[in-house]
């Protein structure tokens, strides 16, 4: 297979993909062929240029409304390979950590990808094959004080990936978790 196809005839979902990391995901995904489908906020003109230089269509999904996520995920059709890389962030002491805040980072960091994955399996199981990446962080692995939020959602992920990638092993999905930093 030549060098830039590998992906060809795949669709990638990657979430928080106008910007940083993501993007770089993005890019890459579509370098390999891959039918990319970007997500995140951002400048109107800026995520058109990026669609075009890409190939690629987006969506504006809210990841923080079910409703959104399920919206999104239905125009994208069947997605096989799903990358979970949005996330925020938010450093308060922990009496201080404001509740809308709290909330607001666990919906976004560990609960959407738990929505984009149940919404991305089925297609993954029926055609059988499938590619999950999880982008957590250090913060997964050790702890850092007044990222409380930040902290236990990245830990969460990387636990629903574990989970995850146990439940789909024999179905040719793979799930895997990624810890920058």
């Amino acid at each position: 297979m030549s060098h830039g196809q590998l992906l060809k005839g795949k669709r990638a979902l990657v979430t928080g993909s106008t910007s940083g990391i993501g993007l770089a995901i993005a890019r890459s995904l579509a370098a390999e062929g891959a039918e990319v489908v970007l997500n995140g906020f951002g400048d109107e003109a800026q995520i058109a240029a990026l669609c075009a230089e890409l190939g690629a269509t987006h969506s504006g999904a809210d990841l923080t409304d079910p409703a959104q996520i399920a919206a999104m995920m239905d125009a994208a059709g069947e997605i096989d390979i799903l990358v979970n890389n949005a996330g925020m962030q938010h450093v308060a002491p922990v009496e201080d950590f404001p509740v809308e805040k709290w909330d607001t980072i666990i919906a976004l960091n560990l609960t959407a990808a738990f929505h984009t994955t149940r919404l991305a399996v089925p297609a993954m199981k029926r055609k059988g094959w499938g590619r999950i990446i999880n982008t957590a962080s250090a913060h997964s692995k050790v702890a850092s004080p007044f990222k409380s939020a930040y902290n236990s959602a990245k830990h969460g992920l990387d636990g629903f990936t574990k989970t995850v990638a146990l439940e789909l092993a024999e179905h040719g999905v793979t799930a895997n978790c990624i810890s920058p930093g």
